[in-house]
């Protein structure tokens, strides 16, 4: 069954880094079988169109509704969130601002380590996993399309994503810091999240360290990875006399839950363990010991400020792109009201064309060159008219009003 966007606004409710803390983003956050139950769900409710955006930097819904707080509701009902959680710290944006944010945000203008360019590659898996459940239309194809057109020009044409600032990188920084020697110390890793992969290749990179130690719950995930990177993996039972062993730990498991707890350190020497999930896989009580030291997201997303701050002198021209492409798809969306007008303009001559014909017909004077003559008048008055809306935008409402009325046209909204 599909449903109509027609007669709804465009929404984007969320929560992000901007208005929470790493904590309160982790109850937000939504898994892969949380996002495909809540599709299903806003699908039997009657929603048309829905992307789900989930990282570690902001949890966010963009839909065509008439009322977002379905789209709260959705989210807190399938999130650890509560509605007076999101009340308080939550948001919400309508139409034209709403569109510009997502622009933002896909184009990493929005992102908390400035012109972040992973942010497009989780836009467009949210994009696919709607599209897949049948909960894409042309409305949100064509504007995660111009999103994407953004995202290549601000990469390709400013040097804003110059120098390196991911959290990858930033983990590996923290790391050669604090800890000396590195090559000679054990570092565990433990999970295959993306961006664990990535600190692992970095530290490879980096360290020299040729004894990584990787440990996953799924043992043949593990040994993909460490097919690609000099690491050693090791059962999931050996977790803990790994950690005994190890100098620093990577958590980036990506489990919904404290996967780390005290319960599992049983060592006196010295420990840094970097959390790189969202929501936190290391629980709070490891604070507890005094020789540990943990690191989360949101301090690592800070030790880059230098390269952020020489980022900012490219923001003017990153923000011209990002306008120029926007005006781009608001003008589409502008003509789109046009279409359903246009469209009974055409069935209007063509049901008084079959008429015509069908007298001529009776007459026997109609010639097959007549027929296509008139199909090729009415495609070019039509043509005539859609050209004339597109130029003259300011006169758009009353040509309109004048051609429903002198042709006894319905009235239509975009669908």
């Amino acid at each position: 069954m599909k449903h109509s966007t027609a007669g709804k606004d465009f929404f984007v409710i969320g929560i992000s880094y901007r208005t929470a803390n790493l904590e309160t983003r982790g109850l937000f956050s939504l898994g892969s079988t949380q996002c495909d139950a809540m599709l299903q769900e806003a699908k039997s409710d009657g929603i048309a169109e829905l992307l789900i955006n989930t990282t570690c930097n902001r949890t966010e819904l963009y839909a065509y509704v008439e009322d977002p707080s379905k789209m709260i509701d959705l989210l807190c009902k399938h999130s650890r969130g509560s509605l007076s959680t999101f009340e308080k710290l939550g948001y919400c944006y309508q139409n034209q601002e709403a569109i510009h944010h997502i622009f933002k945000v896909g184009t990493g203008l929005d992102s908390q380590i400035l012109g972040d360019f992973e942010i497009i590659g989780q836009l467009k898996q949210g994009f696919y996993r709607s599209k897949k459940a049948g909960l894409v239309n042309g409305l949100s194809e064509r504007l995660i399309n111009a999103v994407i057109q953004a995202s290549k020009r601000i990469k390709n044409e400013t040097n804003i994503s110059t120098g390196a600032t991911s959290v990858a990188f930033a983990s590996v920084q923290y790391i050669l810091k604090h800890i000396e020697q590195i090559s000679q110390k054990n570092i565990l890793l433990f999970g295959t999240g993306k961006i664990g992969r990535n600190t692992c290749e970095n530290l490879i990179k980096h360290t020299e360290n040729d004894h990584i130690v990787l440990i996953n719950r799924t043992h043949e995930k593990a040994q993909d990875v460490a097919g690609k990177f000099n690491v050693n993996v090791k059962p999931f039972g050996e977790l803990p006399s790994e950690i005994r062993k190890a100098d620093v730990m990577i958590v980036a498991t990506g489990a919904q839950h404290p996967t780390v707890s005290k319960d599992l350190i049983h060592t006196d020497k010295p420990l840094l363990i970097l959390d790189l999930s969202i929501p936190n896989n290391v629980h709070t009580n490891v604070t507890e010991l005094d020789h540990v030291r943990v690191v989360n997201l949101d301090t690592l997303s800070q030790i880059t400020q230098e390269t952020l701050e020489e980022r900012k002198k490219h923001l003017p021209e990153a923000e011209k792109i990002l306008e120029e492409v926007k005006a781009e798809f608001m003008q589409w969306l502008e003509h789109r009201k046009y279409a359903p007008l246009l469209r009974a303009f055409k069935d209007k001559l063509s049901s008084q064309q079959e008429l015509e014909i069908k007298n001529q017909s009776k007459k026997k004077v109609l010639s097959e060159d007549a027929t296509t003559l008139s199909q090729q008048l009415i495609q070019k008055i039509t043509g005539q008219l859609a050209n004339y809306l597109r130029e003259n935008p300011n006169k758009a409402s009353e040509t309109l009003a004048v051609f429903e009325d002198v042709f006894q046209l319905p009235t239509h909204e975009a669908k």
